[in-house]
């Protein structure tokens, strides 16, 4: 039986969504990461990254979405590119730039508008331009058909999706005006049977909502060394 190591956010959601298209059975794990079950020793075991969501299927573990993807793909030979010349080669390009791009950079961009201390005008103007760019990418090349690889619905789009929903929470509700096409996908995968069942996952298990000193130490575990730092020390020119 697969299992899927689950937390109701944007990378997860994508595998989810794949599943519930393909039909696959599979069995839901919660991982509440504000909780800071992400870094219980039988989760590292199957994600030594400390991140959701995982997969495993049977004996095998794998983990980022972006290669759950690719891996469920290809042992059910669903949602791949059709045969034409270059098809997978836009595929696996395409994929790659959510997973190093519109991933990294989304998520870094909500990090510091929403969640980071002061002060953080560099860091929110960095992010939020990257973000915005990386959206305009793919927003331009919908405008070149229904889908990220034209007529054939894709774990591309799968991956686009899951990071679509929130595009409203970074950049404002404003947003469709300057991406209408990515709304356009949105909506469609939005109107597809499984997308619904996906999004109801995150109903059908109890996670922490609350952004409260506990979570954030769970998510932002990198924030327990600033106590450490010497500001006089912190602002020396590096030798």
């Amino acid at each position: 039986m697969i299992k899927l190591y689950y937390h109701p956010s944007p990378n997860p959601a994508k595998v989810a969504l794949f599943l519930e298209e393909a039909g696959l059975e599979y069995e839901v794990v919660p991982v509440d990461t504000r909780k800071g079950e992400q870094f219980d020793p039988a989760f590292l075991v199957i994600n030594p990254n400390a991140k959701t969501p995982a997969l495993t299927d049977g004996d095998v573990n794998v983990f980022d979405s972006n290669a759950i993807l690719l891996y469920l793909a290809e042992k059910t030979g669903m949602f791949l590119s059709d045969q034409a010349p270059g098809s997978r080669a836009s595929l696996l390009s395409w994929l790659m730039f959510v997973a190093s791009g519109i991933g990294p950079f989304s998520g870094q961009a909500v990090h510091f508008k929403h969640f980071a201390p002061e002060p953080k005008d560099y860091a929110v103007n960095r992010y939020m331009y990257e973000a915005n760019r990386h959206w305009t990418l793919i927003d331009t090349q919908l405008a070149k058909g229904q889908y990220m690889l034209g007529s054939t619905y894709t774990i591309v789009d799968m991956a686009v999706w899951g990071w679509a929903r929130v595009l409203q929470f970074l950049f404002g509700p404003d947003i469709w005006e300057k991406l209408p096409n990515v709304k356009r996908l949105l909506d469609e995968i939005n109107a597809r049977p499984a997308a619904a069942r996906a999004e109801a996952l995150a109903s059908k298990h109890s996670f922490k909502k609350e952004m409260d000193a506990e979570a954030r130490d769970h998510m932002f575990p990198q924030n327990r060394s600033l106590a450490s730092i010497d500001p006089n020390e912190a602002t020396e020119t590096p030798k």
